[in-house]
């Protein structure tokens, strides 16, 4: 789930966070780190306990609908087709996802259920639940279809489930585009009769291994990474770089210098497509002149010792 970009953003607040703090406890904040990306699974679990919160909720609604002082034809006799849905029912039922939520001791939806509500409401009047309720059988392939576009038009985009996640965790909110996708893959792959699995956070140890020596090499080498980079911006004060700019490049040059199997090409396409998204608007042109200029340094003293991928 977790992509290599998403890696970078990840390790640049921590570092951001580390520089301005007054921390120096490397261990501490190489646990921020950690605890960060963990939580990006939280989400992910939440998400999809999400769905099974509200088909609960749909169900409580129909069993106090039967029990009105005088019950409308319908009211006795509801449709079910939502609360029966099969793919809710397969993941109401997944031994991985409820032993996370457990051991995890994730209730959110139980404290905060106005949340569930809200959502409910906005699935019932919904053009798309209607057309869905309009008969009273299916077969898994419209329950999917219909579980996968109420998730992408009403869950997803919803601006109070967006304010309540940000207030939540604020790095969530950068998080959810991520986690959005990773559960939209895992319900298209869904099938009937079987159990899906999770989605891993990391799609492998050495993804886990990069973030954290990302990490510690920046932080570990500021002083010569900063040395890298004097002369490389003489049109430039110190003082009107922004910071996530500095933190940005001196990473940059890490990967450069420090990870031999990442490709040049690479590592400058994406510290300016993260530039563009989490700094001014005018760092992507300015980053992109420094590492540039230094990779082909780099190339002609043969200070560049890449190997496998990395001579890409």
């Amino acid at each position: 789930m977790l992509t290599r970009r998403h890696i970078r953003v990840k390790v640049m607040q921590s570092l951001y966070a580390y520089s301005q703090s007054e921390n120096d406890n490397l261990k501490s904040e190489e646990k921020f780190l950690l605890k960060s990306m963990d939580e990006m699974y939280d989400l992910y679990l939440l998400m999809l306990n999400l769905f099974v919160e509200i088909k609960d909720y749909a169900e409580d609604y129909l069993e106090k609908s039967q029990q009105k002082h005088l019950p409308s034809e319908e009211d006795v006799d509801p449709n079910r087709k939502f609360v029966n849905n099969e793919l809710i029912a397969q993941l109401e039922k997944n031994k991985a996802l409820n032993l996370a939520l457990e051991t995890r001791k994730l209730n959110n939806w139980k404290n905060d259920d106005e949340y569930v509500e809200i959502l409910w409401s906005e699935i019932r009047k919904s053009e798309l639940f209607q057309e869905y309720m309009s008969t009273r059988t299916s077969s898994f392939k419209e329950d999917k279809e219909f579980v996968i576009t109420i998730f992408k038009e009403i869950i997803a985009p919803n601006e109070k489930l967006y304010d309540y996640l940000e207030d939540k965790k604020i790095t969530w909110i950068d998080d959810l585009p991520l986690v959005n996708t990773a559960i939209v893959k895992m319900l298209q792959k869904a099938s009937a009769g079987k159990e899906q699995g999770l989605t891993r956070l990391f799609k492998s140890t050495e993804d886990k291994d990069y973030a954290v020596e990302l990490f510690r090499k920046t932080l570990l080498n500021d002083q010569s990474l900063a040395n890298e980079m004097e002369g490389k911006t003489p049109n430039w004060d110190k003082e009107r770089i922004a910071d996530i700019d500095t933190i940005l490049i001196k990473m940059a040059i890490c990967e450069f210098l420090k990870f031999p199997s990442i490709p040049v090409k690479v590592t400058i396409n994406e510290y300016l497509e993260i530039a563009k998204e989490y700094s001014t608007p005018k760092s992507s042109i300015f980053i992109n002149g420094i590492l540039d200029k230094l990779s082909k340094e780099y190339r002609e003293n043969g200070k560049l010792n890449k190997i496998g991928r990395g001579l890409m």
